[in-house]
């Protein structure tokens, strides 16, 4: 990242990207969010050959493919959120992991994909995008039916990431980002990258999905028992999550707000921020603005 970006994104803040939405006209699109996309924003990709996002596009530019993924053993979605007008090749990229009960098509919340959009349109961060695939609802890890969302994050994105011409050499994302389970899902991502030699540049989580106690993770039945939980729970391994940065973002009144104090007291992320509200849609509304700053502050 240059000296210009670097402090572009320095000065970037809620009031300067809120005064850019105005003056950009995207409030509505903001509202509507990236399930409720406006016309022509959605499309699916039926080729890598495309060189630049749609240049006049105000809104973001989201699409949708269907990919069959080994890793799991099935079909998902693949969504990608990219900023107009921007040339596609080499674009660095951030997973962006769902929550539970979502998909590839809910990861963006708190108008995630409007923020960077803005940001990038107003020069405020370097251009940069996200790529949402289907991850189930057992914590981004293996399970014993041999379903392996992980190993997609790992093995397969890259893959589809470089056949589109996106992301670092090989397709390499150079961030993972995340929401309730999906930030559980991140922090897992920073250990097996950092296992395999190849970690990445950045980690954010929003209102991650971190339990202090078996009974209430046993209740989501993704873990066959405590040891295995144990095994790999970004609060239990802090030690094993590599040297990424990381953000963490929750709210005081989030049901996962215990878990996300104790990680910020001992792993002493980069950014660690506690803020007024709950596990909704509002609360991450006024957080994506310091996401996307910070995932910016991390683009090479």
């Amino acid at each position: 990242m240059d000296e210009g970006h670097k402090a572009a994104a320095r000065r970037f803040s809620r009031r300067s990207l809120f005064a850019a939405t105005g003056l950009l006209g995207l409030a509505a699109v903001g509202a509507a969010g990236v399930n409720a996309a406006p016309e022509g924003v959605r499309r699916v990709l039926h080729s890598a050959s495309f060189e630049e996002t749609t240049p006049n596009q105000l809104g973001p530019v989201v699409q949708t493919e269907r990919m069959y993924s080994a890793a799991r053993g099935r079909e998902v979605d693949v969504v990608t959120i990219l900023p107009p007008g921007v040339p596609i090749g080499g674009l660095p990229m951030s997973l962006l992991l769902h929550g539970r009960n979502g998909n590839a098509h809910t990861a963006a919340v708190g108008g995630l994909a409007e923020v960077l959009t803005v940001a990038v349109m107003s020069r405020l961060v370097p251009p940069f995008g996200f790529i949402a695939v289907d991850g189930g609802d057992n914590y981004w890890h293996r399970q014993p039916s041999g379903d392996d969302p992980m190993a997609m994050l790992v093995d397969e994105v890259p893959g589809w990431l470089a056949a589109r011409r996106l992301g670092g050499p090989g397709g390499k994302p150079f961030a993972c980002t995340g929401v309730s389970m999906g930030g559980f899902g991140a922090m897992l991502y920073a250990r097996r990258t950092t296992e395999l030699g190849r970690p990445v540049d950045a980690i954010a989580t929003v209102s991650a999905g971190l339990m202090t106690s078996w009974a209430d993770m046993s209740k989501r039945h993704a873990f066959v028992d405590v040891a295995s939980w144990a095994a790999i729970d970004p609060l239990r391994t802090i030690d094993k999550l590599g040297p990424a940065p990381m953000g963490v973002w929750c709210g005081d009144r989030d049901r996962f707000i215990e878990g996300n104090r104790q990680f910020i007291a001992q792993a002493r992320p980069e950014v660690g921020l506690i803020t007024p509200g709950g596990h909704t849609e509002e609360y991450w509304r006024t957080v994506t603005p310091d996401v996307v700053r910070f995932l910016a502050g991390h683009v090479r």
